[in-house]
């Protein structure tokens, strides 16, 4: 009898835990459930498109302010934006350079939708480095700007393509703006925060091309183009749009792109965001290219030097980088 009461209490707790795993299980399983997004149907995004706008921007040359390069690049955005269906507004300005030079700067936006009430606003810089100060061997003269620049337009010019090709076009209005006059800084020099950078995001931030515009959130491109690239949670980003950064990533996750939109936190970065969060009071998330676990280089290899040209440029970033953001307009018209 002894014997026989110890193999039932045995055979008893044997019983009990495995019910307790199957709950546990269960459990486990419909928080996995709640956390998954349903997934919207939304247009394929074209990773080889985005690379030829990529490519048509970086012919032109350098896109330094003053240059006929950058005229002639910033005509073509005008006109491509146009070709797509957007509104254009082109906001010509006047910046300050950090040595006091004049500069002929213009802010171009293309709406999609205009008229909606709900908005999300993506952005880029447009204009290209003046100085590669970060190449090991010449530092002298303008660099190509091929991921430093020309990859978050030629995203988002795709983007723009996209729309306009879909059967079925996103709910929300969507504003793209390329801003001008980033790229010009020197921090060595310079006597405020943005040590010269981001003159055109600090103006539109003040001088919005709507009176009392506004948008839900936004989302600026910044090096979106190289291969094997790497986006780690910029620091800013979490801090002014914890929420919208959450969700780009878990979308980016649901569609298989992890390996680029690392669930990892990144540097804070004073970048076309900044104004637009700080001044604007626009929730901005920067999708940017950041080394992850490298104390020596914050940014991809080649940032600020003549190497950065269309060498650098991977179709297959491009289209993750553009397939979560089409995505994310399209869940955001549910």
């Amino acid at each position: 009898m002894q014997e026989f009461s110890k193999g039932v209490a045995l055979m008893l707790l044997v019983l009990t835990l495995l019910c307790c795993n199957s709950k546990q299980s269960s459990s486990e399983q419909t928080t996995t459930s709640e956390t998954a997004t349903t997934m919207v149907k939304a247009p394929l995004f074209s990773g080889d498109s985005a690379y030829v706008y990529v490519e048509k921007q970086v012919k032109f040359g350098p896109r330094v302010p003053n240059s006929a390069a950058h005229t002639r690049c910033g005509d073509y955005l005008v006109a491509e934006l146009k070709r797509l269906g957007c509104t254009v507004t082109e906001q010509t300005f006047t910046a300050t350079h950090y040595d006091g030079r004049k500069l002929n700067a213009r802010n171009i936006i293309g709406s999609i939708n205009p008229q909606a009430a709900k908005r999300i606003l993506l952005a880029s810089h447009w204009d290209s480095r003046p100085v590669a100060d970060e190449d090991p061997t010449n530092k002298t003269g303008a660099i190509d700007g091929a991921n430093d620049g020309a990859s978050g337009v030629g995203v988002l010019l795709e983007l723009a393509r996209t729309i306009q090709q879909a059967a079925q076009k996103p709910g929300v209005g969507v504003d793209l703006i390329f801003f001008d006059v980033e790229d010009g800084g020197n921090s060595a020099v310079a006597k405020d925060k943005f040590t010269g950078f981001c003159l055109g995001s600090q103006y539109w931030a003040a001088n919005k091309h709507v009176p009392g515009y506004s948008a839900y959130f936004g989302v600026l491109l910044d090096m979106v183009g190289a291969k094997g690239a790497t986006f780690p949670k910029e620091a800013f980003s979490n801090q002014y749009a914890n929420e919208v950064t959450r969700m780009i990533w878990h979308t980016a996750s649901q569609l298989g792109y992890s390996s680029y939109f690392v669930e990892q936190d990144g540097a804070a970065i004073t970048d076309d965001h900044l104004p637009v969060n700080e001044t604007a009071k626009i929730p901005m998330v920067d999708i940017i290219h950041l080394q992850l676990n490298n104390p020596q280089k914050t940014f991809f290899d080649d940032w600020h030097t003549h190497e950065d040209d269309m060498r650098n440029i991977d179709p297959k970033t491009l289209k993750a980088v553009g397939q979560v953001l089409v995505q994310v307009l399209y869940q955001e018209s549910i």
